[in-house]
């Protein structure tokens, strides 16, 4: 073969070389191709299950976050209902009420917290609130100063000091606890305002003495008003032994004139609190119905020879009254209650009155009272004080007599 012949055959084997080549690159870049839009299509799968997983987490937290602010609408809901139901508590028994509160975890048991709530909470009686404060218990004494120290009464004048004090609750209608809430004020105020007066005792007095001129100003009932020279006159001689300067008294005296204190529920509260000066006995008993066998509880006050029972602390006015005139008392013995005793009238219906259920007082129809003192001393108390009130009516016995010979006659 000629040279020729051999270039040529190079020439047809590089060619069909080349050939392979590009034949091979072009395979290679399909499959390249190839891959790359498997990859793409791979990757766009992907995406798209990233996205949807994406929108499947965005739609759970949806869900738990609702199920959160559900969650924290009812706790709030539950929250307040306990709250509500606490409040009532409070307003029908403000030891029970406050005790309830701090069982349910809405209140600690701090005296400045539970003052706080005292002075802050809406929906609160402000009779409940002075019956709480009055208590002589540690709890509610300390209570009882961090509720007047809520009170800024600094640069204040007496009066002005004593209406912002008294708007906040009603005062008790019990001269001891209406004693231990003016003294706590008396001592505030002093320390507020300290060059006003020379002792707590002379700031004590005459804000007590203010409370009695508001409702003598202010009562329609009392005809003749005291005059600022009587009112002068009753502070003759009070700081040590020397006058109080009159242009102060007489400050107070025309505050007062020209405006009441605006004191919560308060119409008869100073006529209340005389009703009730100073018992012979007050507290808790459980009174044995007449009609219906069952124990009830209720606050008994003993005074001016009459029991009085109330259904709450609180209340204004009493369920019922027990005249304890010609009745006689016992101690008895009973199967369902320990520390019992008897009131009883020898053959007659005890003049005795009760609540009506549309408010009226009525006779009731009592032939004895059967009631159950906490403990065996408390029985022992309270008999002895009601054995000591009971009074003697020679006529109704007289009376007596003749109604038992009747009924003996007819006997036989």
């Amino acid at each position: 073969m000629g040279s020729r012949g051999r270039e040529r055959q190079t020439l047809l084997a590089q060619g069909s070389y080349r050939v392979q080549t590009h034949s091979r690159m072009e395979t290679t870049e399909k499959e390249k191709t190839l891959a790359q839009t498997e990859q793409i299509q791979k990757s766009e799968s992907e995406r798209k299950e990233l996205l949807e997983h994406i929108k499947q987490l965005q739609s759970d937290i949806s869900c738990i976050v609702a199920d959160i602010d559900d969650f924290e609408k009812s706790r709030k809901t539950q929250r307040e209902n306990e709250l509500y139901s606490a409040r009532r508590k409070f307003n029908m028994d403000p030891e029970k009420g406050i005790q309830m509160l701090i069982e349910k975890k809405l209140l600690e048991r701090d005296p400045v917290k539970i003052a706080q709530f005292l002075y802050q909470e809406a929906g609160l009686s402000k009779t409940a609130i002075g019956e709480y404060l009055g208590q002589r218990e540690a709890l509610n004494l300390q209570v009882l100063q961090a509720f007047v120290d809520c009170h800024d009464l600094s640069k204040l004048n007496l009066v002005e000091a004593l209406r912002r004090f008294l708007g906040n609750f009603r005062l008790p209608g019990e001269a001891q606890k209406i004693d231990r809430i003016m003294e706590t004020f008396s001592v505030r105020y002093c320390h507020c305002n300290p060059k006003t007066f020379p002792s707590t005792d002379s700031c004590y007095i005459v804000s007590f003495s203010l409370i009695i001129l508001n409702t003598s100003l202010h009562n329609p009932s009392i005809k003749e008003k005291p005059d600022l020279n009587h009112f002068l006159s009753i502070h003759r001689g009070l700081q040590a032994g020397e006058n109080l300067p009159p242009e102060l008294l007489a400050v107070m005296y025309e505050s007062l004139k020209k405006e009441a204190f605006q004191i919560p529920e308060q119409e008869d509260a100073w006529e209340h609190m005389l009703a009730f000066h100073m018992p012979q006995r007050e507290g808790w008993l459980l009174k044995l119905g007449g009609r219906v066998k069952t124990w009830k509880k209720r606050w008994f006050i003993l005074k001016d020879n009459c029991l009085y029972y109330f259904e709450f602390i609180t209340d204004k006015e009493p369920l019922g009254i027990i005249p304890l005139e010609n009745l006689s008392i016992e101690i008895v013995d009973d199967p369902k209650k320990p520390h019992c005793f008897d009131l009883h009238a020898e053959g007659q219906t005890i003049k005795a009155c009760k609540a009506h259920g549309d408010g009226r007082m009525v006779q009731g129809k009592h032939q004895s009272y059967r009631l159950s003192a906490p403990s065996h001393e408390e029985k022992e108390l309270w008999v002895q004080s009601v054995r000591s009130s009971i009074s003697r009516d020679p006529f109704y016995d007289l009376v007596s007599k003749c109604k038992k010979s009747i009924s003996t006659k007819k006997s036989h």
